[in-house]
């Protein structure tokens, strides 16, 4: 209940800047503009979200990958996970990136779609999979997603119109150049750190109610200590592309950003982990040696190979 009303209160912070900046920009007219367009933007992006971010990121259907165990354990989980989550089942996607990462999108648990990233199927387990998927669906039943759509949509404006009153140097009885250059350079930063403060409040919850959906919430917390920092490491130009996408991945996609910071999207794993186990009464999850081998038949296989079973 505490993040829902944090959110509300920081989308409203959100939207009263982008208000703001629209009669910096051109006055009471100028925030009655922003206003219109705002919601023009937000009502595209309520109906197109989910197919603008599966396009961008040519995401295929997980069924079109027949033959597959892996993929097979992927759709019966994720189907498993949404039946006890009470939600329909969603569309269930596949992208195929090195990098082990997952989000969800869709205005509504109806409209709702969910995303694995090969590297992630590659990488993890079974189980740690599910709680991966469990964590995603939950952003579906708390309607993060749709949440996380008009923030995104909002900082977009929010830039371009900071963008507008750097090229046209605002109004002098506003300031004039000096104003526009401090709207141009602020309101974006302003803008993001609203941003990322949803997005730190929405994956803790998602986080504790994933593990409620899975039943146990140390397969999550083993999932978040292996992906975690991967990005560094496989950077993918996709991602850095769409950095306005970032929010919606399980760990941060983009190459370089780490912690629990003013301008990270994500909350430091470590501080995830710590509250997922402390869910199971415990301080940290097993170590890895006591989990068996960590490459599988399956990941050996696909390395052994140049494209994997994923052409």
């Amino acid at each position: 209940m505490l993040n829902h009303t944090k959110t509300f209160i920081l989308l409203a912070a959100m939207t009263a800047l982008f208000g703001g900046v629209g009669y910096l920009v051109g006055g009471v007219p100028g925030m009655a503009i922003a206003f219109v367009i705002a919601v023009g933007l937000n009502v595209f992006s309520y109906w197109n979200s989910d197919s603008i971010v599966l396009k961008s990121y040519k995401a295929r259907p997980a069924a079109d990958y027949k033959g597959n165990r892996k993929v097979s354990d992927y759709l019966e989980d994720t189907r498993r996970l949404a039946a006890n989550a009470g939600l329909p089942e969603p569309k269930i996607y596949i992208i195929e990136m090195d990098q082990p990462n997952a989000f969800a999108t869709g205005r509504n648990p109806d409209n709702a779609a969910v995303v694995a990233t090969t590297g992630l199927l590659n990488m993890l387990e079974r189980d740690e999979i599910a709680g991966v998927m469990a964590h995603e669906l939950a952003h579906v039943k708390n309607r993060d997603t749709l949440t996380m759509t008009v923030t995104a949509t909002i900082a977009g404006a929010i830039g371009l119109l900071a963008n507008f009153a750097l090229f046209f140097g605002g109004g002098r009885e506003r300031g004039g150049l000096i104003a526009a250059l401090a709207i141009a350079f602020l309101a974006p930063i302003a803008a993001s750190i609203v941003q990322m403060a949803i997005s730190r409040a929405r994956e803790y919850e998602a986080d504790k109610a994933g593990a409620e959906i899975l039943g146990d919430p140390e397969p999550l917390a083993r999932a978040l200590a292996k992906i975690s920092g991967k990005a560094e490491l496989m950077p993918d130009r996709t991602v850095e592309s769409h950095q306005a996408t970032a929010h919606m991945f399980i760990v941060n996609p983009l190459a370089g950003q780490k912690g629990d910071n003013l301008f990270s999207t994500h909350p430091a794993t470590q501080n995830r982990i710590e509250a997922l186990m402390a869910l199971k009464g415990q301080a940290s999850p097993p170590p890895a040696a006591s989990r068996g081998p960590q490459v599988s038949p399956w990941l050996k296989a696909r390395q052994d190979r140049k494209r994997g079973p994923w052409g």
